[in-house]
């Protein structure tokens, strides 16, 4: 069984360590708000199919899809770069069942902590354990090994983007959730790497769907990262999801890391 708040027990510093640790501060309960939970589905989804098309495949309802374990199989073959065993094929409930326990007993041998989901509830089509699911994989494989300085995971990629966003006017990188909610923070992290794309000096602190908009627009058709948010839902929620505003971050992080258009020390 998957516990979704256990990551990887590796750490770029300081050796061995539960990832989620860190993370007592989140509360699994807070699944059930239904605004965190469209958040949450849009952006998960959204994630997974932007590795799924490398495979020529989709998937439309997240706690749907996953139910055979075979798009699970082939999720985590996509974002691993291994082999899984081989699927079972049939349609009977047990053939199901053996498919999500590969993919679970794949995800447990990268170092992740299985305690609280099952395969069953995936294949009930469980929503807030299959949410749970896929943030844990979020977490391992696009989350975990960022590094930035002497921080890792969440510490590292919320360094990155104060770094990347410090010389920008009106943004001020504190957290996940409402440092976010005006947009002007993702229109930084664009125009510090392409400022050939963003017309920062142009934007409206008091505008936060349309700087929203912009951001996620010109990330979608100049830099291959997929609308994984809403601009209204952000807008209209009091404080806007961690787990899917760090999920779509770290999309930035990983098509900048590798792109070095700025010095990697700034």
């Amino acid at each position: 069984m998957v516990d979704y708040h256990a990551a990887n027990n590796q750490s770029s510093v300081g050796g061995p360590q539960t990832y989620m640790e860190q993370e007592n501060d989140w509360d699994r309960d807070l699944l059930l708000d239904p605004a965190w939970e469209k958040q949450q589905r849009k952006t998960f989804t959204a994630w997974c199919n932007s590795h799924l098309r490398k495979a020529g495949t989709q998937i439309e309802n997240i706690e749907e899809d996953f139910r055979d374990g075979l798009k699970l199989m082939l999720l985590l073959e996509v974002i691993s770069g291994e082999r899984l065993p081989k699927p079972e094929r049939g349609k009977m409930r047990v053939h199901k069942i053996n498919n999500v326990n590969k993919a679970l007993d794949f995800i447990a041998s990268k170092g992740v902590k299985l305690v609280s989901i099952g395969a069953e509830e995936i294949v009930d089509g469980n929503a807030k354990m299959t949410l749970g699911m896929i943030w844990t994989i979020i977490l391992r494989f696009a989350i975990q090994d960022i590094s930035v300085e002497e921080t890792s995971a969440k510490e590292g990629l919320l360094l990155w983007c104060q770094r990347k966003t410090a010389p920008y006017k009106n943004v001020n990188v504190q957290n996940f959730h409402i440092s976010w909610k005006d947009g002007l923070a993702f229109n930084a992290l664009i125009h510090r790497h392409r400022p050939d794309l963003i017309d920062y000096d142009s934007l409206r602190k008091d505008d936060p769907v349309t700087n929203l908009n912009n951001a996620f627009e010109v990330a979608e058709k100049h830099l291959d990262i997929p609308k994984m948010l809403d601009a209204e839902d952000i807008v209209n929620t009091a404080r806007p999801d961690e787990k899917a505003i760090m999920t779509y971050v770290s999309s930035f992080y990983h098509a900048f890391s590798g792109a070095q258009k700025v010095p990697s020390d700034l």
